[in-house]
């Protein structure tokens, strides 16, 4: 066991996390990397050079004579994976924080490391892209000093690119991060960070034994599901899975046990041995609850059954993602799909249509609201259709969170005013270092959820940082905005807004409707309606034939009689006709400020 060293890599977007993965498996000859970003093996990480999924992989490494096993558990770098990143430190003694060297300490890089210190963790600074010809190596070194409070000798610089430094990590992690503490003779108790599904094998879960052992074909319990399994094969994991006959305390492993069902293996849970239960499980574990729920409608209606085949396979890769069925009168049979994020949602939605070739429509995403009613009752909401009637309604509350921006002094300014725009209230605003800031935030999820970042990122040119973290539920002058063509109300355009907001939105969304509907043979009367009262309305004209044209001279009411038999049609066309709303009405409304 004091051979063992468990780490995980910390950092923010692109700070070069994946890259020095790869250098690390180089040195220690784990494998030949051909290509950059090793541990990455889905196209869209390669493509936009994230992680989405945490892997985790071992290595063997000889220092002052001693052969020392090093095993890497990777983490995801996004905001919407937190829980993710938080169980893979959980099942680490210690960490790498990787700060870019040209830009400095970010937002992510500081809420997961205030993560990785409330684990107890031994923390290594690297200070990575020090070959680059903008770097700023002193100046990032003594933001790193003041947010841990270590010695510059403390501060290893490397680059990940070019290999250098590497070496010296290497000695670091055997030499700081302490080896795995546990008991060997007590009974089993593994913590599971990961799984990933296999076609043919069924899920298969990654996990750290922190106490006892486990062996091949022994039956064990997972705690938190309370479900049985044989433990069919355990192993290690090198870049694939090298089966073992035991597993000691310290090591990270995987176990499969041809489990089916995405939902009976849970990140955070507990594996014991069934025979010799541990008195109680590992603390720390969450149900992942989505956050950002939108509904995923096919554009075709009888793809809707190859729509569910395709949810459920990805469900077994991603068990965050959750999914109903539900229907609209606007859009026929889809599903409401609770994400994690809006770049969870981004990705599925990609997933969707690159492995299973399913072209969908997406509605506005929102998030869950509470609704109290009268009588004292409590109804979730995930969707504006479904909320009951407004004079039923005692209040409504929504979901808040804790956001911290990172930005240049220069740029405060002009973010105060969108979070102020965004209902945001300042709670506490501290300087990182000379020119750098940090804002933090209480504001509504539902605001940040459409456009935020966008605006963020080009208010600030770049420079901003951004992490956020739930705070729970407060109350909210909420009101269910309807939009309505021609009389009909069109579910899948109605939204939650806030009082204050709800006239501009209304305004705005009719406005951007009368550009993108087509014009019919009949008037079409757009309307945004909260309850029965009526707050804004534009009209589409309709296309009207010169039915007098072929009238010259002659009597004024034989051209009166034809008027009136083209409005008797129009009449009747109204009453029959339908109008179709477009994709890009749907989408329309995330980009309203656009």
């Amino acid at each position: 066991m004091k051979h063992i060293r468990n780490f995980c890599i910390i950092a923010h977007i692109d700070h070069g996390k994946s890259t020095l993965a790869d250098r690390l498996l180089e040195h220690t000859n784990t494998l030949k990397v051909t290509e950059g970003q090793m541990l990455d093996d889905m196209d869209l990480e390669k493509e936009r050079g994230i992680t989405i999924k945490s892997h985790a992989i071992q290595m063997n490494f000889i220092h002052e004579g001693l052969n020392y096993t090093l095993n890497l558990i990777d983490t995801p770098g996004h905001v919407d994976f937190s829980y993710e990143v938080s169980r893979s430190i959980a099942a680490c003694e210690g960490c790498l924080l990787v700060v870019d060297a040209t830009q400095g300490v970010q937002a992510q890089t500081i809420s997961n490391l205030y993560m990785a210190i409330e684990h107890d963790l031994e923390i290594i600074p690297v200070l990575n892209k020090c070959d680059m010809v903008n770097a700023m190596p002193d100046e990032v070194e003594d933001e790193i000093i003041e947010l841990l409070g270590c010695s510059r000798t403390d501060i290893l610089r490397c680059s990940a690119r070019t290999g250098e430094g590497v070496a010296e990590i290497l000695d670091a992690i055997v030499e700081r991060i302490p080896a795995p503490k546990g008991e060997p003779d007590a009974p089993l108790q593994a913590l599971i960070f990961d799984s990933v599904f296999n076609p043919f094998r069924g899920i298969i879960a990654y996990f750290k034994i922190v106490n006892g052992s486990i062996k091949t074909g022994e039956e064990v319990l997972f705690v938190n599901t309370k479900t049985r399994y044989h433990a069919d094969e355990i192993g290690v994991l090198k870049m694939d899975l090298n089966p073992r006959k035991e597993l000691l305390t310290g090591d990270v492993g995987y176990i499969v046990s041809g489990i089916k069902t995405a939902t009976e293996v849970k990140v955070g849970d507990t594996i014991t041995s069934a025979a010799n239960p541990c008195s109680e499980a590992i603390a720390g574990f969450e149900e992942v609850k989505p956050m950002v729920f939108a509904g995923v409608y096919p554009i075709e209606t009888e793809d809707f059954e190859q729509l569910r085949a395709s949810l459920e396979k990805l469900q077994l890769n991603d068990a965050s993602l959750t999914f109903q069925p539900e229907s609209s009168v606007a859009l026929g049979f889809g599903f409401r799909c609770g994400f994690l994020g809006l770049l969870h949602m981004e990705i599925i939605q990609e997933r969707l249509d690159r492995e299973f070739n399913m072209n969908v429509i997406t509605t506005v995403p929102n998030v869950s609201y509470h609704i109290f009613d009268k009588h004292g009752e409590m109804l979730e909401v995930h969707n504006p259709a479904g909320m009951p009637d407004p004079t039923e309604i005692e209040h409504i509350e929504e979901p808040y969170i804790r956001a911290s921006v990172i930005t240049r002094t220069e740029y405060i300014g002009a973010i105060m005013k969108l979070c102020l725009t965004k209902r945001g209230e300042l709670v506490k605003q501290e300087y990182v270092s000379g020119d750098r800031v940090e804002l933090h935030y209480d504001m509504p999820l539902a605001e940040i959820v459409i456009d935020f970042y966008d605006k963020l990122k080009s208010i600030s040119k770049g420079y901003a940082s951004f992490d956020y973290h739930s705070i729970g539920f407060r109350p909210s002058k909420l009101v269910k905005l309807d939009i309505l063509l021609n009389g009909e109300p069109v579910d899948a355009l109605s939204t939650l807004t806030h009082v204050d907001n709800s006239v501009f939105f209304g305004r705005r969304m009719c406005e951007r409707l009368k550009e993108l509907l087509p014009r019919q043979q009949f008037d079409i009367a757009i309307q945004a309606a909260i309850g029965a009262k009526i707050i804004a309305r534009e009209t589409v004209k309709q296309v009207r034939k010169d039915v007098t044209a072929k009238c010259y001279g002659g009597d004024i009411s034989r051209k009166r009689k034809l008027l009136e038999k083209q409005k008797r049609g129009k009449k009747r066309m109204k009453e029959i006709g339908n109008v179709q709303v477009p994709q890009k009405a749907f989408l329309a409304v995330l980009k309203l400020d656009g």
